[in-house]
């Protein structure tokens, strides 16, 4: 298993662009089914975030011979480190969260991850713990939710039993968009003088806002949890790139600069 944060080679199919990252796993077995339910549809990438126990015989029994899925996983201690270089993270989670996170069924999420993977950018599917699921942290950096539409009065599925049912509708729409001989074939960013800003990037963005926000005192002693989340939101909708995002973190690294000026005036 390999802790290299890209391969040698980048990827260079809309499957290649798609990642599959489970984060803090506890059982192997679960593992080596998702490696194994992710193959059958024609996907090879998969992330693991802090995982209590990786490699195992068990893992290996349950991939079922997709056995060089598990060796080529990548592994991560953050969910932050994992995501960097991603443009979409789909978090799959259960409707019950305190993070306002648009909602996407599995095909519609399906269909969004293909079409920003075959124009080029790097896409994740993130699942949580077994029991838990994916904290408030964890969901607040990934751009959507994506929700299983589970009997309500059952609705407890598998790891791997939800992985299979992701991967199967991402194998759908990579069929549906450019067929299964077409998987070579990736379409450029039309109309895009700079690349698009890449989660790392977003971030680093985001943190830089809410210190600025601090320092302006926007929030007047109001909890700024929800301001920031309604701009991180207006912000990913803006479809910003690097060069953007450059440009804002100028303008906050100079409202930064005014206000502490203005703060020793007074």
């Amino acid at each position: 298993m390999t802790t290299d944060p890209a391969p040698a080679t980048a990827p260079r199919t809309p499957a290649e662009r798609l990642r599959i990252v489970l984060v803090c796993t506890q059982h192997p077995g679960n593992i080596g089914s998702a490696a194994r339910a992710i193959k059958t549809m024609g996907l090879s990438r998969l992330v693991l975030v802090g995982p209590e126990r990786a490699s195992s015989a068990e893992a290996s029994a349950l991939a079922a011979g997709a056995d060089d899925v598990l060796a080529a996983a990548q592994r991560f201690e953050t969910l932050a480190e994992a995501v960097a270089d991603c443009r979409l993270v789909l978090g799959c989670t259960a409707r019950s969260r305190r993070v306002a996170l648009d909602e996407l069924l599995p095909r519609d999420a399906a269909a969004r991850a293909v079409a920003d993977a075959t124009m080029g950018a790097e896409v994740a599917l993130v699942f949580g713990r077994e029991r838990t699921g994916l904290t408030n942290d964890e969901l607040q950096l990934c751009h959507a939710a994506v929700h299983i539409p589970a009997n309500p009065e059952y609705s407890s599925l598998n790891l791997a039993a939800a992985v299979q049912v992701l991967a199967y509708e991402l194998r759908l729409a990579l069929l549906d968009r450019v067929g299964d001989e077409g998987m070579t074939v990736v379409a450029a960013e039309a109309g895009r003088a700079d690349p698009p800003a890449s989660h790392a990037e977003l971030e680093g963005f985001f943190a830089q806002l809410g210190e600025t926000l601090d320092a302006i005192d926007f929030h007047k002693g109001r909890a700024p949890e929800s301001a920031m989340r309604k701009l991180r939101r207006l912000f990913l909708r803006a479809d910003l790139d690097s060069r953007e995002v450059r440009l804002l973190r100028g303008i906050l690294a100079d409202a930064e600069r005014m206000a502490m000026l203005a703060g020793q005036r007074r």
